[in-house]
């Protein structure tokens, strides 16, 4: 009663149950290369026989249940079985439909007598898979220990994943767990096998999982675990690579029920949902049915000008809004618009003259803020007949900050500026002497112009 219940247990914890079974096929061939360990060692006794006795029982039982799956290929690379005292590997049989026997017959005659070539027979395998780009390719390594193979294993493995070509590599041990000092998991996915039954049970159901789409829904929600009506695009990254696998928009509406996803069960994802900020979730592998609710909550901003108070065309200012505190441009949003934010603190700079900047501006779940940004005014500036050089600042907390340069070539300018108190300052540029230098300490109101004239002043 104990081994059925643990048995029960694994199945459900690797997302292994017969339920898998009833999933979408995937619409690509599955190309699956076993690597075989054929070291000494597999000698050793394990269960009811030796180690390669145990794997050859179980391989076959396999190999004779997957052999009607009609989108599956199956090579085998052993290592270790063709020297004593020999570091080899080789791929015994190729992919090619309708193989299981030639593989059953190869399986048979192993003989295990060198040493372990695991970093070899993964460093191979890449050339093992055919390269018609049509195939989800999957490594799956058998043996009874890592730890004294010959070459930096983690390495190669690094190498196998970032090249794209593999979408998963696993690791089934079997023996004793002592054997595997630290588990292998910078190769892949590393899972110990106690005893010969959950060996058997483990090989098949990673088997019929390849050949599965697991069916996914993803649901944002607010702080109270309610959807919303929320359009944001989602990417899919492999986790290892890196690379782009899926490019999808999430839609929820009231009128429509959310979609279901099919995603590769074999796949580590790494997953950005593009609400502002980006919400990523890291290292997910999904099996069977899944519902992942992904917690959003949102408000809105919106920025305004009071378009009551003038009947002239309203300025058109760049806003860049940052999370508060951070350097890192989160979004532009133009002046009359209403566009959401997670939950939180923002930092935010209209870029009139001069700038204005707004710090730490709550987003509340649910609610909308709304910022009104002075409507500005303008500056007739009439200069001096000859060409002068000249700035414009603006008075704030008892002292003068730049706020821009004039046009040395124009004899006047219009500038919008911000409410405010200003002062224009300015020089004849062929003159040398400080006191050449001219100024006029003006105000400007919101939708008013106000008129300047430092030719008079200069006379």
């Amino acid at each position: 009663m104990r081994r059925i219940l643990s048995i029960a247990i694994l199945l459900v914890g690797f997302g292994l149950a017969a339920e898998a079974q009833k999933l979408t096929a995937a619409p690509e061939r599955t190309r699956v290369l076993l690597i075989l360990d054929c070291s000494q060692s597999m000698w050793d006794k394990w269960q009811s026989d030796a180690k390669i006795k145990v794997t050859q029982k179980v391989l076959l039982r396999l190999l004779d249940s997957i052999g009607s799956l009609p989108d599956m290929e199956v090579a085998l690379r052993v290592y270790g079985h063709l020297n004593k005292e020999a570091y080899s590997t080789t791929l015994e049989v190729p992919f090619e439909p309708h193989n299981h026997y030639r593989l059953q017959s190869k399986i048979k005659t192993l003989v295990p007598q060198g040493e372990c070539a695991a970093a070899s027979a993964l460093n191979n395998s890449l050339n093992d898979f055919p390269r018609d780009g049509n195939s989800r390719n999957i490594i799956l390594i058998i043996t009874d220990g890592l730890d004294d193979c010959e070459g930096s294993i983690c390495d190669v493995a690094q190498q196998v994943q970032r090249s794209g070509t593999v979408v998963q590599t696993f690791i089934v041990g079997i023996g004793n767990h002592d054997d595997f000092k630290h588990e292998p998991d910078c190769v892949g996915q590393f899972t110990f096998m106690p005893d010969e039954e959950l060996f058997d049970a483990k090989m098949h159901e990673l088997f019929y999982l390849s050949d599965q789409k697991a069916q996914v829904v993803f649901q944002l929600t607010d702080s109270d675990h309610k959807p919303f009506e929320i359009e944001v695009p989602i990417i899919f990254y492999d986790h290892f690579t890196h690379a782009v696998r899926h490019s999808v928009f999430y839609h929820y509406d009231t009128e429509h029920p959310l979609d279901t996803l099919s995603l590769d069960p074999l796949s580590t994802y790494d997953i950005t949902f593009f609400t502002q900020p980006p919400i990523r979730l890291f290292n997910y592998r999904f099996s069977r049915f899944q519902h992942l609710e992904v917690p959003a909550p949102m408000g809105s901003l919106r920025l305004y000008q009071d378009a009551k108070r003038t009947t002239a065309q309203l300025s058109s200012y760049e806003v860049l809004v940052r999370q508060h505190d951070s350097t890192h441009l989160l979004a532009t949003q133009p002046l009359g618009t209403r566009r959401n934010y997670l939950v939180g603190r923002y930092d935010i700079d209209v870029l009139s003259l001069p700038p204005i900047h707004l710090s730490n501006v709550a987003i509340r779940d649910g609610a909308a803020t709304e910022l009104q940004i002075p409507l500005p005014g303008q500056l007739a500036l009439n200069k001096p007949k000859v060409n002068c050089t000249g700035s414009i600042f603006v008075f704030r907390n008892g002292s003068l900050q730049w706020v821009c340069d004039l046009d040395p070539n124009a004899p006047t300018e219009r500038i919008t500026l911000m409410p405010g108190e200003y002062q224009v300052v300015l020089k004849p540029q062929k003159a040398t002497d400080y006191n050449s230098a001219r100024m006029a300490h003006f105000t400007i109101t919101a939708a008013k112009q106000t008129s300047v004239d430092l030719e008079k002043e200069s006379r």
